[in-house]
């Protein structure tokens, strides 16, 4: 199978779908690969670090397009490059098609074959290439919160370390997924109060247990999660329901409560986002103020740490990859149901329930 990559055209995002090493692995096994020019530059890999792992340096992303069956990316294709794309086409990314119609009809209008990362499972019901990202978002999040305390930035001025006879910041944390475990992580490691609300149970007796009473764990409840809110200085969204919009589960009434200058960063944005409030931002424009609270809502935040995100990603994602190359997309998911339940759409029919239920349209079960 020819495999196309091409080149991220989302603002600010510089990763790219396959290193080096992985169009090795792919050449290796049989199949050709096709590069846009200058594809892997942000990420730090030259095109002739693709030229010497086996790849062939197409003329234009157009000439991708034209001689890959398969289509590997990190974010979901743009509009403005879907007239690329061909029937019986294999478009192989991070899709998060709950929070976006139009690309959605137009996937089925076109009869791509979407796969997306974000809903492939393991068979531990793990999500396996969503993982990685979400380890990194998570990460970010507090440093990136962090720095939008800073009075210059618009924030309440607040160190989430405090300093001796000072308070440290309040940090909560909503959901403790993958996301939200990263994130905790980083802001106990800064010294922060940290409040993390989820509805397992166990889940928080897990992180009880984890942190030795450095963290406070709340089960989720409308009045829990207002209360919590309202005292934060830093609010990180880390809410995720597998191929759907996340729940609004911070109305603007309760954003209005908060303290002046307090931080939300909701890295559940790709997913519509878990604040009433909460809207799509850009590395080139990322903050926004809503009832004297800064949001930072990026739905990219990975593709500016490209390095560590595109090595991450490769990991995760290129045996997947291989299978669908080697054994065409239909053995490959008939033969795998967690790869199956990555298949959004297919010959112009959803095939996704959470994608199917955001958008009001007919889902058909791939399997």
């Amino acid at each position: 199978m020819i495999i196309g990559v091409p080149k991220e055209i989302k603002d600010h995002e510089y990763r790219v779908s396959l290193t080096p090493e992985g169009v090795s692995a792919l050449c290796r096994a049989g199949h050709e690969v096709w590069v846009e020019p200058t594809a892997g530059q942000g990420s730090g890999f030259a095109d002739d670090e693709y030229r010497k792992a086996g790849a062939s340096i197409a003329g234009s992303k157009e000439q991708v397009f034209e001689k890959a069956g398969l289509i590997v990316k990190v974010k979901e294709p743009l509009l403005a490059e879907c007239h690329l794309f061909r029937p019986g086409q294999v478009l192989f990314t991070y899709l998060h098609l709950a929070s976006l119609p139009d690309l959605t009809r137009t996937l089925m209008d076109k009869k791509v074959t979407a796969i997306a990362y974000e809903t492939t499972e393991a068979k531990d019901s793990s999500l396996p290439m969503l993982k990685p990202m979400s380890e990194i978002a998570g990460r970010m999040s507090v440093q990136v919160g962090a720095h939008y305390l800073e009075k210059t930035h618009g924030g309440r001025g607040v160190l989430l370390h405090g300093v001796p006879g000072v308070e440290s910041g309040k940090v909560v944390v909503l959901g403790a997924g993958v996301v939200g475990m990263s994130a905790i992580r980083i802001a106990v490691g800064m010294g922060a109060q940290v409040t993390v609300i989820n509805l397992d149970v166990e889940r928080l007796r897990y992180l009880d247990d984890l942190y030795r009473g450095r963290i406070v764990t709340c089960v989720a409840s409308p009045a829990a999660i207002e209360r919590a809110v309202c005292e934060a200085d830093l609010v990180i969204g880390a809410v995720l329901v597998p191929g759907a919009k996340a729940p609004k589960i911070v109305s603007r009434s309760t954003v209005s409560r908060m303290k002046p200058g307090a931080v939300v960063v909701d890295v559940s944005v790709d997913q519509g986002g878990c604040f009433e409030t909460t809207k799509p931002t850009t590395h080139s424009d990322p903050v926004y103020v809503v009832e004297g609270v800064v949001h930072y809502c990026v739905a990219n935040m990975p593709g500016i740490v490209p390095r560590t995100s595109t090595l991450a990603l490769t990991n995760a994602t290129l045996p997947y990859m291989v299978r669908l190359a080697s054994d065409g997309v239909d053995r490959a998911i008939g033969a795998d149901r967690g790869l199956a339940k990555g298949v959004n759409v297919k010959d112009g029919l959803v095939t996704c329930q959470g994608v199917a239920e955001a958008h009001g349209l007919r889902f058909t079960p791939i399997l």
